[in-house]
């Protein structure tokens, strides 16, 4: 009884612990309401989720597929989505510009601290924007020496690509941040 239960738990592990890699053979298709589905080793997902695994310093490798919804249980990996067939490299490139939306951050024209929250305004590539963060989380991160992300309440991101290039009195009102 105690070695079955053992080997559940070994099949358990492995399944949890398996990497299967999605080939170019594999077959994604944009759906009606414009997610995508997946056919993979012979089961067909309705809908798919794209995870990149590394979303700043490769972006488009290793992406995790995931089967959507309250489980999010990963089907696969593609180890770079360059080697996947164009059809299929642009339904997903479409997915992740929908999940990955980053403005890019290009001026800052004022920054208040008040109760606890930083209430940015600044130019982004899209527009004009004005968010907030909470003081007391870790709504900036620092991915290099000169690049920034930052998260609002609403969970959206934004990026800094060179704090350099900003002017003297934007880099002060971004110094309690850094």
């Amino acid at each position: 009884m105690a070695e079955n239960t053992l080997n559940i738990y070994e099949q358990k592990a492995a399944e949890m612990t398996a990497t299967h890699i999605i080939s170019p053979t594999d077959k994604f298709t944009a759906t009606e309401g414009g997610f995508i589905s997946l056919d993979y080793e012979g089961r067909h997902y309705d809908r798919v989720k794209v995870v990149r695994l590394f979303p700043f310093t490769d972006a488009n490798k290793y992406l995790s597929i995931r089967e959507y919804g309250g489980s999010s249980k990963e089907i696969g990996i593609i180890e770079d989505l360059d080697a996947m067939p164009e059809e299929t490299k642009a339904l997903i490139e479409h997915q992740l510009r929908l999940c990955y939306f980053t403005p890019v951050i290009s001026k800052i024209y004022n920054i208040k601290d008040e109760y606890g929250y930083a209430y940015f305004h600044v130019l982004t590539d899209k527009g004009e924007c004005k968010f907030a963060i909470n003081m007391g989380s870790n709504a900036v991160s620092k991915l290099s020496d000169t690049r920034l992300i930052i998260q609002d309440v609403d969970e959206n991101r934004f990026e800094i690509r060179d704090t350099d290039a900003l002017t003297q009195k934007e880099k002060r009102m971004l110094d309690l941040f850094m």
